[in-house]
């Protein structure tokens, strides 16, 4: 019997874990690795050793590797994931590790946070793309964010944007997506970011925004299970090499 696809995840906060997309990629048949480099947890030094590589989202910047020590590692084993074409997923932070390590640019959004759920608007390369392809039509994805990329990676090709035009949806080289948004989370995750002082967005009702994220839940479930589904195959497909 074939042995089922590792994933390696790389997850920066107490707070920000797999949640959803790690229990959508388990009940799709993926064997999860969670490495928490923040508590003292090692990073692995070869992703070529998994078949996929998923990094989480954090309250940190993307180049803040003075304050938090793992975050140059976890950018060079995104580069050599994506030299070595290993399936990889960044969401949020992750995205923004992945555009950085490649030669874009983060920074802090001039117009100010995103916060709740917000339309994503798919480019017509999306409609191609081996992971996205079939979830090129209208849907919503949930947004807690600071920064975001400004300046892409050379040879990204953006998938979506939001209405603002932010980069949402990106794909560097073959086999490697930043994602903006946070399909993993549910509303149980989000009130855990309202509550936190340094994620408070000044003028939005965040207790609001939670509430909108829980009455969403079957509309976010129908929308991004798909995501996590369409990256177990291109997972599953890498392991049976």
């Amino acid at each position: 019997m074939p042995r089922p696809p590792r994933v390696l995840v790389v997850q920066h906060e107490d707070d920000c874990p797999p949640a959803l997309v790690g229990g959508w990629l388990a009940e799709a048949g993926c064997e999860l690795e969670v490495c928490r480099p923040y508590a003292g947890d090692a990073l692995p030094a070869d992703p070529a050793a998994y078949d996929a590589l998923l990094v989480l989202g954090g309250s940190m910047g993307a180049d803040e590797d003075a304050d938090h020590a793992w975050l140059g590692p976890t950018k060079l084993l995104l580069r050599e994931a994506v030299g070595a074409e290993v399936p990889t997923l960044g969401i949020c932070l992750g995205h923004q590790l992945l555009a950085s390590a490649l030669g874009g640019r983060v920074e802090v959004n001039p117009r100010g946070r995103t916060v709740g759920l917000v339309p994503v608007e798919w480019t017509d390369d999306a409609a191609d793309d081996p992971l996205v392809g079939a979830l090129a039509t209208a849907r919503r994805g949930v947004h807690w964010n600071n920064d975001v990329v400004t300046e892409l990676a050379p040879g990204a090709l953006v998938l979506a944007r939001t209405p603002q035009g932010d980069v949402e949806v990106v794909r560097h080289g073959p086999a490697a997506w930043g994602v903006q948004l946070h399909p993993e989370v549910d509303a149980a995750v989000v009130a855990r970011w309202a509550a936190s002082d340094d994620k408070q967005a000044p003028g939005v009702d965040t207790a609001a925004e939670v509430a909108r994220v829980d009455a969403a839940r079957p509309e976010l479930d129908e929308a991004w299970a798909p995501l996590a589904l369409s990256f177990a195959r291109l997972v599953g497909e890498r392991a049976l090499r």
